[in-house]
């Protein structure tokens, strides 16, 4: 099926170039070149950021305008287009088996190799290449970590060692179970990233990680690689809600794979309500990259009686930091449950609140996606590099394997008033980018759950509200000054 090319689909292109259009005109004047002064990281930026909020505010605000007026049916058929781009074979075994070898490599030169988490390449591959990097692929096209997997391969050879079956389990895993574990395993996850002192540190990461691998290879063989990963191994589970934003849909046909072209967005356009366990699970991406972000600013280290210029360490923070994290989740997780419990009562629907919530969660996808970005752009471009090096000496014997091990860094790239200017207006665009897009798939979704479009406008209202907030706080914590 391709795009289509009737007189309705014209009709809903040129609407949905209104829309983007109207977005453009209200936030795109913020986007000329402002006086800014950036500190010696090239992030701290000191801006005069009330024209750009306000842009943005004005962008979601009137992309709900447009979108509430276009025929909900008409824009779900033309978003549900695809563009076939033929077929590939089904390597995820060879590439998982790979993906293993590497991940097993880096485990060694966290014990063996530099102690300079910039020099080591476990360091780097783990919080720049995978949680950033991949991350923002695995969001751009679709599903990548199907095939970089590093269990996968693994288990398929287990099963065949051990005489088990590829396609069951020894154990069954309770349906009241849901994604507790993934949840839980995520929980954990970003407080060692976000508040334990030493994340980067190799060896200590290289013991973390080889034991998660380990036990999460047990547990596959326990209950099934396919029921554990999409709802124990929170890595799979997160990766998998994320690759639902991309534009390439992956179906299995035999021994090769379909591929198909789509909007941004469109997979989440039928996706199933999530139980309370995933919805949870998102909503906890969003806010562990929110909270990383406000712990560093001088409000909330000011609030907490440190000097945010005598900053004392994350030993000294871990406490007010374990609690900032609860405090960021409930609270994003309260007022999104209250917006759409609001929406709900507008228009007086009978539908039970789990299944409200848990099919309006997919809304928050694109908003997670542009925080990601935004939130990590420094980090990736900088220690990007640093990766690069690293991997070329993974374990400091004076290796170049990929003649990279000499190259220079690059650290400049984000220095400078062009540098700062750029690198801002590239991140605002990606927030509210992201709370459009958030918009439009939130209109779908709560179509779905309506099928009257005035109702389905209403309902996702106060949501709408939520999402213009969020913008304005996205925005704040990128221009205020920030320690560490």
């Amino acid at each position: 099926m391709a795009w289509g090319n009737n007189s309705a689909s014209v009709r809903i292109s040129r609407c949905a170039a209104t829309a983007v259009a109207a977005a453009a005109v209200a936030h795109g004047w913020a986007i000329s070149p402002a006086l800014a002064h950036a500190s010696d990281r090239g992030h701290v930026l000191l801006l005069p950021t009330g024209h750009y909020i306000a842009g943005a505010a004005m962008a979601v605000a009137s992309s709900f305008i447009v979108l509430a007026l276009l025929p909900p049916q008409r824009l779900g058929d033309f978003w549900r287009g695809r563009i076939r781009l033929g077929t590939v074979p089904d390597l995820r075994l060879p590439v998982s088996l790979l993906s293993f070898t590497m991940l097993a490599a880096l485990i060694v030169a966290g014990f063996n190799g530099s102690r300079d988490p910039l020099s080591n390449p476990l360091s780097l591959t783990v919080w720049t290449l995978l949680w950033v990097g991949l991350t923002l692929l695995q969001g751009l096209f679709g599903n990548l970590w199907a095939w970089l997997n590093p269990w996968y391969g693994p288990y398929r050879l287990a099963t065949r060692l051990l005489g088990l079956s590829a396609n069951g389990a020894p154990f069954h895993l309770p349906d009241r179970v849901s994604y507790w574990p993934a949840f839980i395993l995520f929980v954990a996850f970003a407080w060692f990233e976000l508040i334990y002192p030493a994340p980067d540190d190799p060896a200590r990461l290289a013991m973390a990680a080889g034991i998660y691998w380990l036990l999460s290879l047990v547990a596959m063989l326990a209950f099934g690689f396919d029921r554990w990963s999409r709802q124990g191994e929170f890595l799979s589970a997160f990766f998998a809600m994320i690759a639902r934003f991309g534009i390439v849909e992956a179906k299995q046909d035999g021994s090769r794979l379909r591929l198909r072209l789509c909007w941004p967005g469109a997979k989440l356009v039928s996706a199933e309500p999530l139980p309370p366990s995933g919805a949870l699970f998102l909503l906890l991406a969003l806010a562990s990259v929110s909270f990383d972000g406000f712990s560093k600013t001088f409000l909330w280290l000011g609030l907490n009686g440190v000097n945010p210029l005598e900053l004392p360490g994350r030993s000294a923070l871990m406490a007010i930091n374990s609690l900032g994290l609860v405090a960021v989740f409930g609270i994003l997780a309260g007022i999104g449950l209250m917006a759409i419990l609001a929406g709900e009562r507008l228009v007086r629907s009978n539908q039970p609140l789990c299944h409200s919530a848990g099919l309006m969660v997919w809304s928050i996808v694109p908003i997670a996606l542009a925080y990601h970005f935004s939130h990590y752009l420094t980090s990736l471009l900088v220690n990007g590099q640093y990766a690069l090096v690293a991997l070329s000496d993974p374990f400091a014997l004076g290796w170049n394997l990929f003649g990279t091990a000499h190259m220079p860094i690059e650290a400049g790239i984000v220095m400078g008033a062009g540098a700062a200017w750029m690198l801002w207006n590239l991140q605002a665009l990606a927030i509210v980018g992201g709370h459009v897009l958030a918009v439009l798939v939130a209109h779908l979704l709560a179509w779905r759950l309506h099928p009257v479009a005035t109702s389905a406008s209403l309902s996702q209202m106060p949501l709408t509200l939520l999402m213009i907030g969020y913008t304005v706080f996205g925005l704040w914590l990128l221009s205020t000054a920030t320690a560490g």
